[in-house]
C-alpha cells in the first residue's frame, strides 16, 4: 500500500514538473553533443625545451649530504616539469648540456598530445564593467573540422549563416591609432557589419587590434541596434586564468584583468563568441591560426543564399601588425580561390609597408624576374626600413621583402583605404567594393549581393555607373528578391534604371510574392481563414483566395478582379502553361469552378467557338503582361504583408492615385477591425490604424491641392468610373473608407450638392419650389434649370450618358452648321474611351520622411488628366457562345465627360421634354416625392387604425396597404440588382444599412396582421398587429430626417446613444434580476409553473425604479386570524430590499 501511494505521489511530481524536465533533458543533450564532438589537447609526454632551461634543487637521500642542483628545461609544449608530474605525464629527466641538439625528441601536438572530452564550454559572464557582459565559449582542438564548428554557431548558439565574413588581421602588442583614423575605422567596420549582416573575426584577447575592434563593438552596444556577430578565435594556451573557465555548460565569472609584464592575455569582453583553440601548448601563439584559416575557407564554399549561385564572400582587414600579418596577407591573395585584402594606410608597420608598395608597384611586376620599376630603385630604403620596424636581421628584412614584393604582385586583390579630403570614402564602402573587383563578378552577381547586404549605395555607385549588358531577367529576378526581402531603396533604383513593372509583374510572380515568407508578420492567414476556413498546413494561397479577402476587406458590393470570371479564365491557362504542380492545378481548378470545363477537350462545335473567343482575350505565355496597372496590384500586395514602406512607394507610381490612398485606408482600416476581433496583439491594431491614418492625410492633402489647382478637373477626379476598381468612383471609395475629413471637402460638399439638385438651378427656397412642381406641374416650366453643356460637365449613369448623345444626335440633324452621322460617332467614340491611360508616376512625391507632410505639388497634371473619361465594358464569353459583359447586374455607373469639346460651343437651353425629365429625376424631386408619399401613407393608414375597421378596407387602407407592398417589391429589386455575384452576398450588402432589414420585418408583420384581417374570425387580432406595426413607420419618419442639415446630427446622435444604451440595459437588468427574482420567491413559495412568473419578477421591480412603492404588496398585512394572509418565512426581507434597488 505505501509502495503504491510513493509511486502515484511520484508520478504527479513528474507530471507536474514536465516543462521543467524537458528544458533540463535538452541542456543535457546539447552538453553530450558538445562533449562528444569538440575536444582537448593535453601534452603526454615530457620533452624539454633547449630554449627555456631553468635550474632546482633536489634534496640527495644522506642527510648529511648537501643539496643537488639539477638542471632542466620546461616541456617544449611550454608547460613545467611539476605541471607534468601532476598530471601523471611520462617525465624524462636528462641534462640538456649533455645531450646532443640532433638528438633530441621533436615535440608536435599531433605525436606527444592526447584528446580528451572538452570541459570548458558555457557562457562567460565578464566582470569588472558597469553591467556585467555575457558571451557564449567553447573549448576545442586545433585540428576540429569546420563542419561541427558551424553547426555549433548556427544550431547551439541560434546564429543565422553570414552574408560577409570580415577577418581582421594586426598586431598582437598594443598601439595607438590617429584619432580621426581611429573614429573611421571604428565607424565604418560596424556599418560593414550591421548594414550586411556580416561575422567579424578576431584574435579574441584583448590585445592589439582586437582591442580596436572591441572597442567599436563598445560603440555598437551603446547604440541599442542589434548585437554584431564578433566571433573571437583565441588560444587556449595563452589565456590568463584559464583555469577560472573550465566548466560544462554553466555561467562562469572571468576577469579582464592583466598585467602588463605577464605572457599571457586576457579575453576582450566586447566581443559575443569565442572559440579557444587548443594544442596542447601554454604560453604560446599560433594554435589557432591553422583552424580559423579552415573555418574561413570552409564557410566561404556555403552559398550565400539558397536561390543563388554565390557562396559567402571574405575580405581581410589589415590594421597596423608586424611580420606574421605579412604572411597572413600573402597567403590569402596566393589561395585559390583568393581572398581581398583591404590595408588600413596610416595605422602603422605593416599596414603602412603594404600600402606603401602597393601604392609604386604595377600589376604583375617582377612575376617573370623583370625589374619592379620604382620599388627595385627603393630597395635599400625599404630593408633598412623593415629592419627598423620589425628588429629583425638583414636576412629575415630580405625575406620579409620578398615577402611584401609577392603581394604586389597580386595588387587588384589589395585595396589601400585613406582617409582623404579629397575624395572621403567609408571604411565599409572600400570593404565592399573590394570584394566586386577581387572576384571578377557580373553586374548580375553584383547586384544580387548588394541586395542581400542592402547596400543600395554601393549598387548606385558601383554597379549603375556605367551601361551594363544585363543578361535576360537579371533585373527581373533583382527586382522580385527585392520586393519579397522589403528592400524598398532597391525597388527605387530598379525602377529608376528602366524595369518595367508591367512586364514585370505576371500571375505567378504576384502569387509568389502572396507566398512569400519574408517581411514582416501579417494578418493575411488570419482574415483567408474566414473566407476559406479548414486550409491545410503549407497552403499556398493563390489570387482567388486573395480577392476574396479583398472582398471581405472592402466590403459592400466590391468586387475584386481575381474573383472575375474573366480573370479566372486566364489564370486557369496561365498556369497551365506555366508547368504548375499537379496538386496546385487541382487546387486551382476546385477554386475555379466552373472554368475547367472550357478546357474539358469536348468536340463540340459550340466549345470550339467558345474557345476560339476565349484565345483572342488570353495571353501567349506565362510572361504576357497581365496587369495593365501593375503598381495597383502591388499596392494591395504591400497593404495586405503590412509592408508600409513599400506600400507608400506603390503608391508614388503608376495611375489613380487619389484611388489607391483610399484603397489602402479602407484596406488597412479593415484589417485593423479583424485583428480586434481576432484578440490579436494591441501593438497590431495599433500599428493598423495609424498605418491608414497615413493614407487617410495622403488622400486629403492630394485632393486639397488638386481643388486648388483646378476645381472643375477634380469634381471630374471625383466623379469618374474606375474600371480597375470595381467600377467605384473614389467618392464612393471614401464613403466605403469612412473618409470624413474628405467628404467634408469643400469639393466634395459640391459635388454632392449638384447631384442632390440635378438638372435644377435655383438658389433660394429650393425645397418649396420643388414641393409646389410636384403639386402644380405646370409650375415647373418657372423654375430655371441648367443648360445642355453644363449637364454634360456634370456625372453621369451610362443610361443618361446614352440619352445625353441620342438628344445630342436629334440636334444635330435638325439644325445646320453641326456635324452630323459620322462626326457624331467619332465624337462618341472619343467620350467613350476604353480606359484611363495617364500616369501620374512623374507626380506624387514623397517628401522627407522626417516631415511626415507628402508633397503632392507634382501629382495633379498628372492626375487630374486621366480619371474624367468613361469605361466600355468588358466582354466575357458565357459556356455557351453568348458574349455578355462583366457588369451585366444593372447597377448604373458615373461617367465624366471630358470637357474640351465643349468649351467652343454657346450655351443652349432645355427643350420641354427635357425639363420635364431632369425634373422628375433629379435626386431632390425623388426624395420630396418619395416624402410627400410616405406622409400621405401614414395619415391614411393612421386613420383606419384609428376608427372602427370593417370587414372590408377602406380606401384609405388600401392605399396603406399598396403602399407597403410597392415598398416591399421594391426591398426585393434592391437586393436582385445589386452588384454581388451570390444570392448571400447581396442580401449582406443590403442588409449592411439597418434601415433595411427593420423594413423588411415591419413589412413582413404587416403582411401577417393583413392575413389576419382580411378574416373576419381574426380581425381583431390583426388590428392589433396594426397598431403595433405602426410604432415603426412613425419611427421611420427618422430616415427621412436624417437628410436635413439641422434634423440629421441628432438623428445620428440618438441613434449613437441607443447603441450605447444597450450596455446600461443590460446593467440595469441585473440589478432588476437580482431584486425580482428574491421578491418572487418569498413572496409567492408556492407559484405555479406560468410564464406570468416572469412578467412578476421585472414589472413592479422596474416600476419602482421610477418611485412606485407597491406600499401593500411589498409588507402586507398578515397574521393567524381567519381572512388574514399567512405570515411566509422571510417576509421581512423584502422590504429591506427595496432599500437596494433604490440605492
Amino acid at each position: 500500500m505505501h509502495i503504491c501511494i510513493k509511486m502515484a505521489m511520484g508520478s504527479i511530481i513528474c507530471g507536474a514538473n514536465t516543462p521543467k524536465m524537458k528544458r533540463k533533458k535538452a541542456k543535457v543533450t546539447e552538453r553530450s553533443w558538445i562533449e562528444a564532438t569538440f575536444q582537448k589537447r593535453e601534452c603526454s609526454k615530457f620533452i624539454p625545451s633547449a630554449d627555456d632551461e631553468h635550474k632546482f634543487m633536489q634534496v640527495k637521500g644522506d642527510k648529511n649530504a648537501e643539496y643537488d642542483v639539477i638542471t632542466t628545461s620546461r616541456c617544449c609544449c611550454g608547460y613545467s616539469y611539476t605541471h607534468h608530474c601532476r598530471a601523471g605525464i611520462d617525465v624524462q629527466s636528462y641534462t640538456p648540456s649533455n645531450t646532443k641538439e640532433e638528438d633530441r625528441e621533436q615535440w608536435s601536438p599531433g605525436k606527444n598530445t592526447r584528446p580528451f572530452p572538452t570541459d570548458a564550454y558555457g557562457t562567460i559572464e565578464f566582470q569588472g564593467g558597469p553591467h556585467p557582459t555575457k558571451a557564449q565559449y567553447v573549448r576545442l582542438a586545433y585540428d576540429t573540422r569546420p563542419e561541427p564548428i558551424v553547426q555549433l554557431l548556427c544550431r547551439e548558439w541560434n546564429l543565422g549563416l553570414p552574408k560577409l565574413l570580415i577577418t581582421v588581421h594586426g598586431g598582437r602588442s598594443n598601439f595607438e591609432l590617429q584619432p580621426t583614423l581611429k573614429k573611421v575605422l571604428r565607424k565604418g567596420l560596424l556599418k560593414a557589419a550591421k548594414t550586411t549582416g556580416a561575422w567579424i573575426f578576431t584574435g579574441g584577447t584583448n590585445t592589439g587590434v582586437t582591442r580596436q575592434v572591441g572597442d567599436a563593438l563598445l560603440l555598437e552596444r551603446s547604440q541599442r541596434q542589434g548585437r554584431v556577430v564578433s566571433i573571437g578565435i583565441a588560444p587556449w594556451g595563452i589565456l590568463d586564468k584559464s583555469h577560472e573557465l573550465v566548466g560544462r555548460g554553466g555561467e562562469v565569472p572571468y576577469e579582464c584583468l592583466s598585467s602588463p609584464w605577464s605572457k599571457y592575455a586576457v579575453l576582450n569582453n566586447r566581443h559575443a563568441y569565442f572559440l579557444l583553440v587548443d594544442n596542447g601548448t601554454g604560453g604560446r601563439y599560433g594554435a589557432e591560426i591553422v583552424l580559423r584559416r579552415r573555418l574561413e575557407k570552409y564557410i566561404s564554399n556555403l552559398k550565400l543564399q539558397p536561390y543563388t549561385h554565390s557562396s559567402i564572400p571574405v575580405v581581410a582587414l589589415v590594421i597596423e601588425g608586424g611580420t606574421n600579418t605579412i604572411r597572413s596577407v600573402l597567403e590569402y591573395v596566393t589561395d585559390v580561390p583568393p581572398v581581398p585584402v583591404v590595408v588600413c594606410d596610416g595605422s602603422g608597420r605593416a599596414a603602412d609597408l603594404i600600402a606603401f608598395m602597393h601604392k609604386y608597384a604595377s600589376e604583375g611586376d617582377g612575376e617573370n624576374g623583370e625589374n619592379e620599376g620604382p620599388l627595385e630603385s627603393m630597395r635599400g630604403h625599404l630593408l633598412d626600413t623593415i629592419k627598423r620596424t620589425f628588429k629583425v636581421s638583414s636576412e629575415q628584412a630580405s625575406q620579409l621583402y620578398s615577402e611584401l614584393l609577392q603581394c604586389t604582385h597580386k595588387k587588384h586583390l589589395i585595396t589601400v583605404f585613406r582617409i582623404s579630403q579629397e575624395r572621403p570614402q567609408e571604411l565599409d564602402q572600400t570593404i565592399l567594393t573590394a570584394l566586386f573587383k577581387s572576384k571578377q563578378l557580373s553586374p548580375a552577381e553584383q547586384l544580387s549581393l548588394s541586395l542581400i547586404w542592402n547596400r543600395v549605395d554601393i549598387a548606385r555607385c558601383e554597379i549603375f555607373v556605367y551601361g551594363q549588358n544585363w543578361p535576360s531577367g537579371a533585373l527581373e529576378q533583382a527586382m522580385m528578391q527585392a520586393l519579397q526581402h522589403d528592400r524598398i531603396d532597391f525597388v527605387k533604383l530598379l525602377l529608376e534604371n528602366g524595369v518595367s513593372m508591367r512586364k514585370f509583374l505576371s500571375i505567378p510572380r504576384l502569387e509568389e510574392l502572396y507566398n512569400t515568407k519574408e517581411g514582416p508578420s501579417n494578418t493575411l492567414g488570419y482574415i483567408l481563414r474566414d473566407v476559406r476556413p479548414n486550409i491545410p498546413r503549407g497552403y499556398m494561397y493563390t489570387l482567388h483566395d486573395i480577392g476574396l479577402v479583398i472582398n471581405k476587406l472592402m466590403g459592400g458590393a466590391y468586387r475584386s478582379q481575381y474573383t472575375r470570371r474573366r480573370f479566372r479564365m486566364i489564370y486557369t491557362k496561365v498556369m497551365k502553361r506555366s508547368g504548375a504542380h499537379p496538386q496546385h492545378m487541382h487546387r486551382n481548378s476546385c477554386v475555379l469552378g466552373s472554368t475547367s470545363r472550357y478546357y474539358s477537350g469536348s468536340g463540340s462545335k459550340q466549345d470550339s467557338l467558345t474557345m476560339s473567343l476565349l484565345a483572342e482575350t488570353l495571353p501567349a505565355n506565362r510572361d504576357t503582361p497581365l496587369f495593365d496597372y501593375p503598381f495597383n496590384e502591388l499596392l494591395i500586395w504591400a497593404v495586405l504583408t503590412k509592408r508600409q514602406q513599400m506600400a507608400l512607394l506603390m503608391w508614388q507610381h503608376g495611375e489613380e492615385a487619389l484611388a489607391k490612398a483610399l484603397v489602402a485606408l479602407k484596406l488597412y482600416k479593415a484589417m485593423a477591425h479583424e485583428a480586434a476581433e481576432d484578440d490579436l496583439e494591441t501593438e497590431v491594431y495599433d500599428e493598423l490604424r495609424s498605418y491608414g491614418k497615413e493614407f487617410e492625410n495622403i488622400a486629403l492633402e492630394l485632393l486639397d491641392y488638386c481643388y486648388r489647382q483646378d476645381d472643375d478637373q477634380t469634381k471630374q477626379l471625383l466623379t469618374s468610373e474606375l474600371q480597375n476598381w470595381s467600377g467605384q468612383t473614389c467618392l464612393s471609395l471614401a464613403v466605403t473608407a469612412n473618409h470624413r475629413p474628405l467628404l467634408a471637402h469643400p469639393c466634395s460638399q459640391i459635388i454632392l450638392a449638384d447631384l442632390w439638385m440635378g438638372g435644377l438651378r435655383t438658389r433660394k427656397n429650393t425645397n418649396l419650389k420643388v414641393v409646389l412642381g410636384l403639386v402644380c406641374p405646370f409650375y415647373i416650366m418657372c423654375l430655371e434649370f441648367k443648360s445642355r453643356e453644363e449637364l454634360q460637365l456634370m456625372p453621369q449613369t451610362q443610361e443618361e450618358h446614352l440619352i445625353s448623345l441620342e438628344d445630342e444626335k436629334e440636334d444635330s440633324d435638325s439644325e445646320h452648321g453641326i456635324p452630323t452621322g459620322p462626326d457624331v460617332e467619332k465624337r462618341q467614340r472619343r467620350s467613350l474611351s476604353v480606359r484611363n491611360k495617364s500616369s501620374s508616376q512623374q507626380g506624387a512625391k514623397l517628401s522627407s520622411r522626417k516631415t511626415s507632410i507628402y508633397s503632392v505639388s507634382e501629382s495633379v497634371p498628372a492626375l487630374i488628366s486621366n480619371e474624367h473619361t468613361t469605361v466600355i465594358k468588358e466582354t466575357i464569353v458565357q459556356e455557351n457562345g453568348k458574349v455578355l459583359t462583366d457588369n451585366d447586374d444593372g447597377i448604373h455607373r458615373t461617367y465624366g465627360i471630358n470637357s474640351d469639346y465643349y468649351d467652343i460651343k454657346n450655351s443652349r437651353p432645355l427643350r420641354l421634354r427635357k425639363k420635364l425629365y431632369e425634373f422628375y429625376t433629379a435626386p431632390i424631386t425623388k426624395f420630396w416625392a418619395n416624402a410627400i408619399a410616405y406622409i400621405i401613407f401614414l395619415v391614411l393608414f393612421s386613420y383606419s387604425i384609428l376608427i372602427h375597421m370593417d370587414d372590408r378596407p377602406s380606401l384609405a387602407e388600401i392605399y396603406a396597404i399598396a403602399y407597403i407592398c410597392t415598398l416591399g417589391c421594391e426591398k426585393v429589386r434592391e437586393i436582385a440588382t445589386s452588384e454581388p455575384a451570390t444570392l448571400s452576398h447581396k442580401f449582406s450588402v443590403w442588409a449592411w444599412n439597418m434601415w433595411n432589414p427593420c423594413d423588411a420585418a415591419a413589412i413582413i408583420f404587416f403582411q401577417i396582421g393583413l392575413a389576419l384581417r382580411l378574416r373576419h374570425s381574426t380581425l381583431d387580432i390583426g388590428r392589433v398587429i396594426y397598431c403595433v406595426d405602426s410604432i415603426y413607420w412613425y419611427l421611420r419618419i427618422l430616415n427621412i430626417l436624417g437628410v436635413n442639415k439641422y434634423f440629421g446630427p441628432l438623428v445620428t446622435m440618438m441613434g449613437k446613444m441607443v447603441k450605447n444604451m444597450t450596455y446600461f440595459v443590460v446593467l440595469l437588468i441585473v440589478v432588476l434580476m437580482s431584486f425580482g427574482v428574491t421578491r418572487q420567491a418569498i413572496l409567492n413559495p408556492n407559484a405555479e409553473p406560468k410564464l406570468r412568473i416572469i412578467r412578476d419578477i421585472f414589472m413592479e421591480p422596474y416600476f419602482m425604479l421610477y418611485g412606485e412603492v407597491y406600499a401593500d404588496n411589498i409588507d402586507p398585512d398578515c397574521g393567524d386570524e381567519p381572512g388574514m394572509i399567512p405570515c411566509l418565512p422571510g417576509r421581512w426581507i423584502t422590504p429591506t430590499f427595496v432599500i437596494y434597488i433604490w440605492w
